[in-house]
């Protein structure tokens, strides 16, 4: 098996070089960090993680904890995350916490107990969850991501309030005055937040803003079908609806198939999160378009600025989104566009 002393040999530098190279030490010369590179590919010297964790107190990885990585929204920004991470020299451990605060903690203590660096967390539980507390009390550097829920934390995510606000304003120019929404998973930050921009465009729009038009779909594409279902069946139903997420969208489009609703002939539909295959509908989705790759790789810059700077002012950063005006709002193709 190849040695670090064989890895110097082969890219004529010193047994210090290669370390610097392989744990970040020092800055490296590209050149020389390129030979020290190919050497240890062409000798196939596998570093000692273990071992060079002992004495640096670092593993070089990064702890990633997000709800339902099958979930596209989270797919595109663990993508970003991953791609970042990498090229900064660490590695990502994945863990699903399935949007339950109990299994929450539970992956946070084992990502913590198999050493990471640091931590990137998507938090189902809120301020209030047994994992933030965990995390304060235990110090490990951590990044709430999409969902900011603590300024004890650094956090970076989407300014969801306003850009809902501006859903419920686009309905209501169109002369929508009955405008529902389909609600994300409750105690859920992201589903809070976008439920109180449903209020603030309904307030500011002069329009009644009852319970009866919100329902929750929690998060999920059956449930969401069986809640608009239910809010399509009442007295009074909304001639427009704002979904609160892409995965609840799915639900959504089945049950105005099953009851036969056309769009946007029937009801105005917006939704919150835009997917690649959005606009292949008919009509095509107007959407709320999620910055989610430069989250995830920020969320990644924040991280390692942490690791930097342990002492560090905490930092809250919330990107603008883009509203993708399509068909299903009413709109004609080309229309004049929202954003």
């Amino acid at each position: 098996m190849a040695t670090m002393a064989d890895v110097a040999r082969q890219a004529g530098v010193s047994v210090s070089t290669v370390s610097h190279v392989i744990n970040g030490t020092r800055f490296v010369k590209d050149e020389t960090r390129e030979q020290v590179l190919e050497a240890m590919r062409s000798s196939g010297y596998i570093p000692n993680t273990i071992a060079r964790s002992l004495v640096t107190a670092s593993t070089r990885t990064i702890g990633l904890a997000v709800s339902a990585v099958t979930n596209f929204h989270f797919a595109d920004m663990v993508s970003a995350i991953d791609a970042t991470a990498r090229a900064a020299g660490y590695t990502l451990l994945i863990a699903d916490t399935h949007d339950d605060p109990a299994e929450e903690l539970r992956v946070v203590q084992n990502l913590h107990q198999r050493r990471v660096d640091g931590l990137l967390l998507a938090t189902a539980a809120g301020a209030r969850g047994a994992a933030l507390r965990y995390l304060k009390d235990t110090g490990l550097p951590t990044v709430l991501i999409d969902r900011c829920a603590s300024t004890s934390f650094d956090q970076i995510g989407t300014a969801n309030v306003e850009s809902t606000a501006r859903l419920v304003d686009h309905l209501a120019d169109l002369g929508h005055t009955r405008i529902g929404m389909i609600a994300g998973r409750r105690g859920v930050r992201t589903s809070s937040e976008r439920v109180r921009g449903w209020q603030r465009g309904m307030a500011r729009q002069g329009l009644d803003a009852g319970q009866e038009l919100v329902v929750s779909g929690h998060s999920h594409a059956y449930t969401a079908q069986q809640a608009t279902e239910r809010l399509l069946s009442g007295e009074r139903p909304p001639s427009a609806l704002v979904v609160g997420n892409n995965h609840m969208t799915l639900g959504v489009l089945r049950a105005l198939s099953r009851k036969s609703v056309k769009v946007p002939q029937d009801l105005a539909l917006c939704v919150f999160d835009d997917f690649e295959w959005a606009d292949l509908l008919q009509p095509q989705l107007t959407a709320i378009a999620q910055p989610v790759e430069e989250i995830g790789a920020r969320s990644v810059r924040m991280l390692i600025d942490r690791l930097a700077d342990p002492a560090g002012a905490k930092r809250t950063v919330l990107l603008e989104p883009t509203l993708v005006h399509r068909t299903s709002c009413g709109c004609p193709p080309g229309g004049p566009r929202a954003d």
